[in-house]
């Protein structure tokens, strides 16, 4: 079999309008390569005055990432960071021993609405980088690399494949595209390009062999297989993976670490930023001081 787990979408709503289809963690499948969460949203569209706020809140021992297919989001971090994200750029931020970040509606889009659509991920650091200092890059769109493939375009957005890479800087094996179908097409996905992989179909049609995908399925791929993949005309899909994880991760809240006592003491760590107004290892989002996230009960 092409498939090892078939992961259907879990919808969450996070206040408001800001519904979100869940995929990774799963109860069968807990992640993919570094891959330890992964968020579908949208498309939601936003009028006038309406808008999508996630108050600051913080992290450990990962990286995220944002992407966008439409709509803007205003990130603003701990470290100073203040920039808009938009359609086609990676911003890779990297939480490490700690980060705060806050995401919003930018002003213009406040003012005259927008449809909002993208992906979150959240990649698993490996062991020995889980407590580097935080780090946040941005790849403009026309920096990342876009090819055509069997009547279908690649955009690259970490890895290596096809004879590809991506400039986005990862500490171990890693692969993040996406595939947008021009035509009804065939795609051979060899089993080089990563360890682990899956296929998510973010929208249209598509067949894994003989496997039919409903749009917001994720298809986990057998490892060491060649996958022939199927795509209707203007279905979009994202292949992520990498290396398996060195070892397994635990998850609370936004905290992700390979031993559970610094998730406990990162949690005694955020409730004293939100008493003190910010600590050396989570300090205040210039800009966005308000409204911090308190921790889950």
């Amino acid at each position: 079999m092409a498939i090892e787990n078939l992961i259907p979408p879990r919808t969450h709503n996070l206040g408001g309008d800001f519904v979100v289809r869940r995929i990774l963690p799963y109860r069968a499948r807990r992640s993919v390569g570094p891959f330890v969460f992964f968020d579908h949203f949208g498309p939601t569209t936003y009028a006038p005055g309406n808008s999508f706020d996630v108050r600051p809140h913080p992290h450990i021992g990962l990286s995220t990432v944002t992407y966008l297919f439409e709509g803007a989001i205003r990130h603003r971090d701990s470290l100073g960071t203040d920039l808009v994200v938009e359609p086609g750029a990676v911003n890779w931020m990297t939480a490490g021993h700690g980060i705060v970040h806050s995401e919003r509606t930018p002003d213009l889009q406040q003012r005259a609405g927008q449809r909002l659509h993208g992906i979150q991920t959240w990649v698993a650091l490996p062991v020995e980088e889980e407590d580097c200092a935080p780090q946040f890059v941005h790849h403009p769109a026309e920096s990342l690399p876009l090819f055509d493939l069997s009547d279908a375009s690649i955009k690259l957005l970490a890895g290596a494949a096809w004879g590809h890479s991506s400039p986005v800087s990862f500490p171990s094996d890693i692969l993040y595209l996406t595939i947008t179908a021009h035509q009804d097409c065939a795609i051979s996905l060899p089993s080089d390009l990563a360890t682990e992989r899956a296929l998510y179909l973010v929208s249209g049609s598509a067949f894994v062999d003989d496997t039919q995908l409903q749009a917001q399925d994720m298809a986990v791929l057998e490892s060491g297989l060649d996958v022939s993949v199927n795509l209707e005309k203007d279905s979009i899909a994202i292949l992520c993976g990498g290396a398996p994880l060195d070892a397994p991760r635990k998850m609370d809240w936004n905290f992700v670490s390979s031993d559970a006592a610094k998730i406990t003491t990162a949690r005694e760590d955020w409730t004293t930023a939100i008493r003190d107004g910010g600590t050396h290892r989570f300090p205040a989002v210039p800009g966005d001081q308000s409204e911090w996230i308190p921790l889950p009960h």
